[in-house]
């Protein structure tokens, strides 16, 4: 069943407590430099760019939700390296309106208004949030998986944070071990401190999750990312 030219994925986000950031210049920058790297990263797989619409707020079109996953991941690594909290959510629209390939703004359609008020919802502690009012069931366990992944986050320590990216990114443990002149069982005591296994886990239940509302929306990235994986190999 060939695709909808109207049916996107959304990706939201925005800053926790940027607000109280002592460097307001430098915080701007970093922030900046996240979106432009995804942007360039990910161009291909875009229907309207990552843009930073109002202060610490920004949004982007996708070919895949799994695509959009992967952006949010990366932002959030990269800022989460930097000190730098941030949340986002995932969702589908079905535009009304021209897409705008230059900047995601000036669009309308269903999907949009339901992605904002998740992520307006500013009492919840997780990162990682999803909107599809279609398909409850899923979202649900998405909204599940999104809380886990949060809370395994938020107790890795800077070194924790550092060998798992790494892991993630698909080097070895030996690999790691020697980067940071350490023993191999060291790098193994990581990950079981930082909960590596549930963390992988997670990210796997997320992809087939989002690889399945991916070919059920008729994404046209559906094929290409539906062959991704969040985990190491």
């Amino acid at each position: 069943m060939a695709s909808s030219p109207s049916l996107h994925a959304v990706l939201m986000g925005d800053l926790v407590g940027s607000e109280r950031h002592a460097d307001p210049r430098d915080l701007h920058a970093r922030f900046n430099a996240a979106i432009d790297r995804q942007n360039k990263a990910l161009a291909a797989d875009m229907a309207s760019p990552l843009t930073i619409t109002l202060g610490d707020e920004f949004q982007g079109l996708f070919t895949s939700l799994v695509a959009a996953a992967q952006a949010a991941r990366e932002i959030r690594f990269e800022l989460l390296g930097k000190d730098i909290d941030c949340r986002f959510v995932i969702g589908s629209i079905d535009l009304r309106t021209p897409v705008n390939s230059r900047r995601a703004w000036n669009m309308m359609g269903p999907g949009f208004a339901d992605a904002r008020e998740r992520l307006g919802e500013k009492r919840s502690a997780s990162r990682y949030r999803f909107s599809f009012p279609q398909y409850e069931l899923l979202e649900t366990l998405l909204e599940a998986s999104g809380a886990s992944l949060t809370a395994i986050e938020r107790g890795w320590s800077q070194a924790q944070r550092g060998d798992i990216v790494k892991l993630l990114a698909g080097a070895s443990v030996a690999e790691v071990a020697n980067a940071r002149n350490v023993s191999v069982h060291n790098v193994y005591k990581v990950r079981s401190a930082g909960d590596f296994e549930l963390y992988v886990i997670q990210w796997a239940a997320i992809h087939k999750a989002l690889a399945e509302l991916d070919h059920r929306y008729r994404l046209p990235g559906a094929d290409k990312w539906g062959a991704h994986s969040f985990t190491p190999q």
